[in-house]
Order: structure tokens, then sequence, then C-alpha cells
């Protein structure tokens, strides 16, 4: 087995974090800076940094901003919110960026993928997907989590690796900030769907829920509410995964 990752989620609204539950009721959590300090020294493997107003408010990153977040941070940082063009990826790595996170514009243009891919490599490339149980489908919506796409969650994870995506990124938007746990369910179908890394995200709550992810495919997990509003620690939970039998990365 690969080594597993732990990788803090940061969501950055208006120049603070937020976090909420089912990607609604958000909640200021603190600012960007002093939480990538803080997680530099907690033996984290990589930092994910998502603008979630970005789409809906059709506005560009700031880049300065970006930069000095990237220059404090001494793990991988992956940024997202609103990317659909080959400039802003651009312009995103020269600011210090290791990869990009995207999710709205794989359904207006999955074209764009394939093109950011050959580009940059598919190892930049995180696609992002929030997921609910719609009628018998698991339907992928865009827009952080407000716009139904019609997408079944298997076919665009199978179309994202053909385009040339590196990773996905799962995200349960009912499970999303609860931390009663991940759903499986849908870290088993996306894991046994495709071959590229897949990144657990929304619900984890405990140690226990990051092992039970792994145990159903996943080759990282995410958590955001778990380390904003507990004492766990990434540190704790890689040393918990190692106990139990899941190497991590020291």
């Amino acid at each position: 087995m690969l080594k597993i990752r732990v990788i803090p989620t940061l969501l950055w609204k208006n120049h603070g974090l937020v976090k909420g539950k089912s990607f609604d009721s958000w909640r200021q959590v603190g600012t960007v800076l002093p939480a990538i300090k803080v997680y530099n020294t907690r033996q984290v493997d990589e930092l994910i940094l998502v603008d979630i107003t970005a789409t809906k408010e059709k506005k560009d990153l700031n880049y300065n901003e970006i930069e000095k977040y990237t220059s404090e941070s001494f793990v991988p940082l992956t940024i997202g919110g609103g990317i659909n063009n080959i400039a802003q990826i651009r312009k995103l790595l020269l600011s210090g960026a290791d990869k990009v996170c995207i999710n709205s514009a794989a359904y207006s243009n999955p074209n764009f993928i394939k093109e950011a891919s050959n580009i940059f490599g598919t190892q930049c490339i995180v696609i992002s997907i929030d997921v609910t149980k719609t009628n018998s489908i698991f339907e992928c919506y865009s827009h952080s989590g407000t716009r139904a796409t019609g997408k079944e969650l298997t076919e665009h994870c199978q179309k994202m690796e053909s385009y040339g995506a590196g990773e996905i990124l799962i995200t349960s938007i009912p499970h999303d900030g609860n931390m009663e746990g991940y759903d499986y369910k849908i870290i088993e179908l996306v894991s046994n769907s495709v071959s590229i890394p897949v990144i657990a995200s929304g619900g984890a709550g405990t140690y226990e829920h990051m092992f039970m992810a792994i145990s159903s495919g996943a080759d990282a997990v995410a958590a955001a509410s778990m380390f904003h509003y507990t004492e766990q620690t990434p540190r704790e939970a890689k040393d918990y995964l190692n106990l139990n039998g899941i190497p991590t990365r020291k």
C-alpha cells in the first residue's frame, strides 16, 4: 500500500476561513495565514485551500494573497475556486501553488481538463466533486454544491480520469461538516471506478473515520471541522493510522 496522506482543507471566503454543514450555515473559524503556519508544525502532508465564493460570484482569485500563503507553506498547496481557464492555472503555479483544484468548469467545459492536463501535467490537476444521492443515483453538484448537474458520480469520475485528471477529491454534501463519518459508499464506488488517487472529504470527526475511509478505498483523507473544532491533530491522526496498519508519510 502506498503511504496515505492526511490533508487539512481550508475554505476561504472574503479573506477569512469558514466552515459550515452540508455546504450551508458558514461560520468563520479564523484567517488563512495563521492556519497555514500552524499546520506547518503539525506534520500535514498537503493543504487544500479553496475560495468557495469565486464561482458563484464569477470573480478571479486574489493572486497576491495566494503568493503570501504559498510563501509561508512548507507543504504542497492545492488551490481551488472558480478556475476555468489556462491563464488562471498558469498564474496560480507561478504564485507558488503545487496543484489546482477544479470543480464547476469540469461540467461546463470538460475539454478544459484535457487541455490543462496536456499543458501542465496530470499530477497538477485535482478534480473536486461534490455529491449527494438524488432518487436512486449519486448525483454531482456544481457551484459549491448548489446546482445539480444531472451527472452520475462514477461516470463523471471515469470521464475526468480519461481527460487527464491526476486525482479526485470526493465530498459528500450531506456528510460535510457533521463529523459523523465519511460517506463510505461513495468512496468505495469512486475508488473502484478509477485508477487515480481518491481523496475522501466530508464528515471526518475521529481518527477511526479516517481509517474507515481508507479501508473503503481512499488514498488520502481530507478534513476541516475535525481540526477546527476538536483537539485532534493531523500528527495524531497519522500515529493512529500507523498503529492500525495504515502506512502514512513521516
